[in-house]
This record gives C-alpha cells, sequence and structure tokens, in this order.
C-alpha cells in the first residue's frame, strides 16, 4: 500500500507536534540558567529563555506574552536574591501550575551595601561568576528537573553529571590561567559591582564604579576614590563591560590616564560566539582580565 507525500508529511507533522507535547516545558529568566536548563534536560525539555542574550537582566520586565508562556511552564528557573524585581507578577501568571524556583536562593550570599543606601544591606545577585556557585545551581535544577519528572531521573543525573564535569574542567582550567597574573596585580575596576564571588575566589579586589545593579549611578565622591585607588595602587586598565560604556569611564580615563581593556560579559551570556556560552563567556573574560593587568 502505497503512502502519498502529503499524508507522510501530515503524520511525521503529528508525531513531531505529540513529541514537542510530551517535552517538559520550562521557562527561564537567566541565560545562564536557561544553558543550565537545556544541558541537563536535553531532549526531555523544551525551554524559553526569557531573558536573551545581551540584554541586561537588571533592567528587564516580563512581557504579557512571556507572562502567557510563562503561564503553562512546568518550572520556572530565576537567579534570585532580589535580580528579578518581576517575581510577584510570575507567581500570578503561574497560580498553583508550575514551580517557580528562586535557583540563588539555595545557596549563600555575598552581601554589601546598597549605593543607593549605605545604611542598607544588599545580596550580592552575580553567583554566576562563581563557577563553584554555577555548579550548584546545575545540582539544583537537576534535582527539580526530577521533580517535575521523575521517570526521567537517570536521564537527568547522567546529563548533570556531564556538564559538571565541564565546569570542573573549567575551574581548574581558570586557576591555571590566572597563576599568569601576580597577586598584586589582582586589582579590578569594572562598569558596575558583579565580580565579588569571582574576586573572593581568585583573590583579588574589586573597585566598581556602579552598585550590585547597573541602574545605581555612582556619587562624585566614589568616583574620586576611585581615581585615588588606581592611582595609588597603579592599575593598568579598566574594564567596561558588554552591555554597557559608562560616560564616567572616559571621565576615569582622562583623569588616570589608565586604558579601558575589551569588555567583560557580566550579567550573563553575550550575543557574540565569544560568550555565547557559559564556558566561552568565563575563559573570555578571564583572558581578558590577565592579558590587560599583568
Amino acid at each position: 500500500m502505497k503512502i502519498s507525500l502529503l499524508s507522510f508529511i501530515a503524520f511525521f507533522a503529528a508525531a513531531m507536534a505529540v513529541q514537542a507535547a510530551d517535552k517538559i516545558r520550562v521557562s527561564t529568566f537567566s541565560t545562564i540558567l536557561t544553558e543550565i536548563a537545556q544541558q541537563v534536560g536535553g531532549d526531555r525539555v523544551a525551554v524559553t529563555g526569557h531573558v536573551k542574550p545581551g540584554i541586561d537582566p537588571h533592567e528587564f520586565e516580563p512581557k504579557p506574552e512571556d507572562l502567557k508562556i510563562v503561564g503553562d511552564a512546568q518550572l520556572i528557573l530565576l537567579s534570585a536574591k532580589h535580580m528579578e524585581s518581576y517575581v510577584g507578577k510570575l507567581k500570578e501568571a503561574t497560580g498553583t501550575k508550575g514551580d517557580l524556583v528562586e535557583v540563588g536562593d539555595g545557596f549563600a550570599s555575598l552581601k554589601m551595601k546598597s549605593e543607593k543606601d549605605p545604611d542598607k544591606v544588599v545580596e550580592d545577585p552575580h553567583w554566576w561568576q562563581s563557577v563553584l556557585y554555577t555548579e550548584k545551581a546545575v545540582k539544583i535544577v537537576r534535582d527539580e528537573l526530577i521533580k517535575v519528572s521523575p521517570a526521567d531521573k537517570a536521564t537527568f543525573t547522567e546529563n548533570a553529571a556531564k556538564y559538571l564535569a565541564k565546569l570542573d574542567a573549567l575551574e581548574k582550567w581558570v586557576k591555571v590561567e590566572l597563576a599568569k597574573l601576580p597577586r598584586d596585580k589582582r586589582k579590578l575596576v569594572t562598569s558596575h559591582d558583579a565580580f565579588q564571588y569571582f574576586a573572593r575566589e581568585n583573590g583579588f579586589t574589586i573597585h566598581a564604579i556602579e552598585g550590585v545593579s547597573s541602574e545605581d549611578q555612582p556619587s562624585s565622591k566614589k568616583v574620586g576614590d576611585i581615581v585615588a585607588a588606581i592611582k595609588s595602587e597603579g592599575v593598568k586598565a579598566i574594564f567596561p563591560e558588554n552591555i554597557e560604556n559608562p560616560k564616567v569611564m572616559t571621565e576615569i580615563t582622562r583623569e588616570t590616564g589608565v586604558k579601558i581593556a575589551p569588555p567583560l560579559y557580566a550579567d550573563g551570556l553575550g550575543d557574540t560566539p565569544e560568550a555565547s556560552t557559559y564556558e566561552a563567556m568565563y575563559k573570555h573574560n578571564v583572558v581578558t582580565i590577565v592579558e590587560a593587568l599583568k
């Protein structure tokens, strides 16, 4: 019995639709978590990354179409530590249907004084600048996916183990690469305060122009303090970010003569090949820092 081409196409399309419907629907609000969900979930997940590479997550606000997708999701992943100001909207969109997980709240925070209110202490939400914390995030996502689909436990466990092995190798590479940079040169002047987790693990001192949010504007006193630190500590370069290049950086270079290094990726993956994956982004940052400061 012959099957017409149109019948075959219809059958194939129907099969693909069933397969897509069978996948676990995941919504993510971090480019890092998008990659983690895809790596751990593999073929068993359909991941919608609402925050795209190259977009500032501090300024992102979900649109109605985002909320519609979230309302149908089985798992929603957030960076948390107060990174997302719209958690209430997401909870309203999901009702009781989706499992909303604030991944960063699963491990300890670095805390610092607020740029806007010096009497207030805020959490640093940039946990992905620590490879070790990213490994913790992988385990959290793995466990949450298993909760949604216990039948896929073996698959999620195996996928997570493979990804964790890559992160272990990345962490070892970072230590070797940073060994090229003497301890007394580990001074990092950045656009905003997004590298404290990186600094803690690798012995850097951070001088950030803005606060933990890219929306925090520096005072003239803080800019003056950074200029003084650059001069007294012999800092060779300052680092803009892929998302922005504050005008105040130009002022600092004019007053100090320090060079502006290539941009770092602070708030997630970029829309360029050099930062299209977590490993690529992290390696780009490390190599850029070492080359500019050594």
